[in-house]
């Protein structure tokens, strides 16, 4: 009972801290896709409590991101110029339910399984990357809105900031040390809001959430809101066409940063997610999310990390974070408001700082070079472009690219003419698409013996271009009047060579 409790009271904990980090950035996507923070707001809330209760990752929080806003932003600015704000919003949020259709298809088909593929390499890169672009987009809270565009906070506000900024940091880095009964990151957002509130009461300037939101929306006055109503999408084929290129990327780009993310948190907390249902709860939150005014979203690594990191293992601290996240813009919004972005941005830089893999800095030396190479391109794309399924595409590609080179010049052959007076080859290794002109090239068609035996024992063929290699290289000692025998193909690679319709003589030891 004891365990429960003290469990609870970290998930609860834990999801009061992560509801408060969720807001700012929520409106701050919000204004990234050309809609009412609302939008926003209703979509970090559906996507936290819908992944918490039927995902496949327990502590994991989804939520509004930034990787989606920037795909709809566009579709956005395109319908507006052409029908206009209301129907625009229409053309999103069809856009996301067909959005969540896809990944829902994805989880169905069991394709979560994929993204085992994905080398270390990438991951670390990914990490870094996002680490960075977490770091990137606090810079934007230390400037503010003038007539002639956004300039640098004047000293005094900035220098104040600064100050905030790092006693948050102190807290949440030395407070754990002491005790960690509450999270040190709820007690470091709570003692600079303290602070802030003092310090404006005393005539100084310091931004807070709801000054941040004025800055990017003079008109909004409150973050008030109520509950999210049901919305029914005009659906008709010219829609569909429209949003579908728009949904897809978003499917891809929220599924990619879901999984990785989830394989990050496995790898933190030595425990397995389910992948192909998290894929499924991520749609079915996308989907609610079109029907109920929100701007989708996927799983947010930041929130993620604070969450984890403070201790939270189970489902309720992300049911906490989405339920507060509501009640706190329902009910008490003007609290939320006064949070001063000093301590937001602390919080989130702590969140860079253990993100980021430091000892890949250290290993870069020391890795093959081609491991190296994948960490700093996959790094550089996801800093330049912000497109994280980019990323990890051109990744995978190089991996792959790399391990077929290899494997193309790992097949090695001896050459044995003592064989019965035959020439005798001797292979080892694996024949595929890599390998195949080095197979080829290992023979000499005419000054061979009149039968050549090629022994297989060693050597497994992998697909049609290694079948089809087999048959090319009889069929040239063929031109050059000799036999050929494949000796000691195993039964997978003979069952392979008959698919293909390859005529080759078998002798089997």
């Amino acid at each position: 009972m004891l365990g429960f409790l003290k469990n609870f009271r970290v998930e609860l904990l834990c999801g009061l801290t992560v509801a408060l980090a969720l807001i700012p950035e929520a409106v701050a996507f919000s204004f990234i896709a050309y809609v009412d923070p609302r939008v926003g707001l209703y979509a970090a809330f559906m996507m936290g409590l819908i992944t918490a209760v039927v995902g496949g990752r327990p502590g994991m929080i989804s939520g509004a991101t930034g990787a989606i806003a920037v795909i709809f932003a566009k579709l956005m600015l395109e319908q507006t110029k052409i029908h206009g704000s209301s129907v625009a919003l229409q053309y999103l949020f069809l856009a996301v339910c067909v959005m969540g259709l896809i990944q829902i298809a994805f989880g169905l088909l069991r394709w979560g399984k994929y993204i085992t593929i994905i080398p270390h390499s990438v991951m670390i890169g990914f990490v870094n990357g996002l680490a960075i672009i977490i770091a990137q987009a606090q810079f934007a809270q230390f400037k503010i809105r003038t007539d002639t565009g956004m300039e640098l906070l004047p000293t005094q506000p900035l220098a104040l900031m600064i100050g905030l900024i790092i006693v948050t940091m102190v807290i949440i880095h030395w407070l754990p040390k002491i005790t960690k009964i509450i999270p040190s990151t709820l007690v470091a957002i709570v003692t600079v809001t303290g602070v802030s509130v003092y310090l404006r009461s005393r005539g100084y300037e310091i931004r807070n959430v709801m000054d941040f939101v004025r800055s990017m929306d003079p008109s909004q006055t409150s973050l008030t809101a109520s509950l999210p109503t049901f919305i029914l999408p005009t659906v008709n084929f010219e829609m569909l066409k429209t949003v579908l290129p728009y949904s897809t990327v978003a499917a891809a780009v929220g599924l990619t940063e879901s999984l990785m993310t989830l394989t990050l948190i496995d790898e933190i907390t030595d425990t397995k997610g389910q992948k192909n249902k998290e894929s499924i709860g991520q749609g079915v939150a996308n989907l609610i999310n079109g029907f109920f005014g929100g701007m989708g979203g996927c799983a947010m690594i930041g929130q993620s990390m604070i969450n984890i990191r403070g201790g939270a293992r189970g489902r309720t601290s992300g049911i906490v974070a989405a339920v507060s996240m509501m009640v706190f813009i329902m009910y008490a919004s003007e609290l939320v408001e006064m949070i001063p972005l000093a301590a937001l941005v602390g919080v989130m830089f702590m969140v860079s700082i253990g993100t980021f893999e430091w000892s890949s800095l250290r290993l870069l030396n020391r890795i093959p070079r081609p491991d190296a190479i994948i960490i700093l391109v996959v790094t550089g794309i996801t800093i330049v472009f912000h497109n994280l399924a980019i990323a990890v595409l051109v990744g995978v590609i190089i991996a792959a690219v790399v391990y077929s080179w290899n494997q193309g010049g790992a097949l090695t052959f001896t050459k044995d003419q003592t064989h019965n007076k035959n020439d005798k080859y001797i292979f080892k290794g694996t024949l595929f698409f890599g390998s195949a002109d080095n197979f080829k090239n290992s023979f000499d068609y005419n000054q061979s013996t009149e039968t050549v035996v090629i022994d297989m024992h060693d050597t497994r063929v992998c697909d049609y271009s290694g079948a089809e290699t087999l048959e090319n290289v009889r069929n040239k000692y063929k031109e050059n009047g000799r036999k050929v025998i494949y000796r000691n193909m195993n039964k997978q690679c003979m069952e392979l060579v008959k698919n293909t319709g390859a005529q080759l003589e078998y002798l089997i030891e």
